[in-house]
């Protein structure tokens, strides 16, 4: 469950036309490069409904220093690299959960 004041990544994706299924292909791969590091706790990815080249993706983490030590790491560098070149804009975004309702 998420909490109050932890760590979430985030990135608004423009993929261009028609590389729709292979960005999500690659983003599961980038995402997977984070199974083995201790702290990473959950990856989501969303696909906007009216403009289905535009995902959102989110990253759940312990703390800022596990999310920045996988994001030097070469696996990382190497993945992102992949996902970005299907892309026409990519903006990141760190940010702290303020809120959290629901189950």
């Amino acid at each position: 469950m998420s909490k109050v004041g932890q760590p979430f990544t985030c990135g608004i994706w423009t993929v261009r036309d028609g590389s729709e299924e292979e960005f999500v292909t690659r983003w599961t791969a980038l995402v997977s490069s984070a199974d083995a590091v201790p702290g990473a706790e959950s990856f989501i990815l969303i696909q906007d409904r009216q403009d289905p080249h535009r995902f959102i993706s989110f990253g759940a983490w312990d703390d800022w220093t596990t999310a920045d030590g996988w994001r030097a790491s070469e696996a990382f560098v190497s993945a992102m690299s992949a996902c970005r070149e299907l892309c026409e804009d990519f903006r990141p975004n760190d940010s702290t959960l303020r809120v959290a309702i629901g189950k």
